[in-house]
């Protein structure tokens, strides 16, 4: 008896590959090759000193250490949020759950003015912090707190679905047979969700890496203090000196792939139960 077996792959494959390849090429790869072409076009007098601009340097640090620093509170307080969400169930749960989305549709710039009236020295939270002398608004804090608002999404989207699959009774068995509650999670829970979590907090670091317009309000744009890399590509642009904002957006353009490519290893290493 001869047994036929089912194509592998559904009829039109190659057809919807070349649609998506295609769509990914003039969306993507054909932008971001009109930018390294451009770079390629630079002397690299112009590429030394763009690298060497005390300016310039003062953005990349600025924007390197505070999208750092959001990333690693947006990382925390993910875990501790995911796991809410994940492991009880209280009033309005799924509104706080769908609240977490929150950042992805809002514009960036409403956040943006959102954040600034929330934090400036007038605003609700930002009144009693300057009466106790902390100043967030146009300070490098309020940077980070805006990054956070945009990283957290990233990193408790990641999260709760791992969460979501580990079964409580693994950690159950695991009290019964004599752990404490620090060997259940070191033991347990942390093999599992330091992947996603390190991935989260990677994709949250290149998103604030690159963030303008929640960014433009909040720092109060002042050069060598609180003014952010991609700031300082458009007030280039501005000036009409290209070429530095060329080199600046190639330089911000390879931080962000290899942040990417290390989440997109973190998650291949992840799905193979790597540990």
């Amino acid at each position: 008896m001869t047994i036929k077996r089912r194509a592998a792959r559904l009829p039109g494959f190659g057809l919807s590959l070349g649609v998506t390849l295609a769509a990914l090429s003039f969306s993507v790869l054909v932008p971001l090759s009109a930018l390294v072409l451009a770079l390629f076009r630079l002397d690299g007098a112009t590429i030394r000193k763009v690298a060497s601009d005390p300016r310039v340097l003062a953005a990349v640090r600025l924007s390197l250490g505070t999208a750092f620093a959001g990333a690693v509170v947006a990382a925390l307080v993910g875990l501790l949020l995911a796991w809410v969400l994940v492991r009880y169930r209280f009033p309005f749960r799924r509104a706080i759950d769908a609240l977490v989305d929150l950042p992805f549709a809002l514009p960036t710039a409403i956040a943006g003015i959102a954040l600034t009236t929330l934090w400036a020295p007038n605003g609700w939270l930002g009144k009693p912090l300057a009466a106790a002398g902390v100043k967030v608004a146009f300070t490098p804090l309020g940077i980070a707190l805006a990054l956070l608002f945009l990283g957290l999404p990233f990193t408790v989207r990641t999260l709760q679905p791992v969460l979501e699959g580990l079964d409580p009774e693994v950690e159950e068995a695991a009290a019964s047979l004599g752990a404490s509650r620090l060997d259940v999670f070191r033991r347990v829970l942390l093999p599992e969700i330091v992947p996603p979590g390190v991935t989260g907090f990677t994709l949250a670091l290149a998103r604030g890496l690159g963030e303008y317009g929640s960014v433009v309000f909040i720092s109060g744009n002042l050069p060598m203090r609180t003014e952010v890399a991609p700031l300082l590509v458009m007030a280039k642009l501005e000036q009409y000196d290209v070429a530095s904002a060329t080199a600046l957006a190639a330089l911000l353009l390879t931080l962000s792939f290899v942040l990417l490519f290390a989440a997109n290893r973190l998650e291949a290493w992840s799905a193979k139960g790597g540990r």
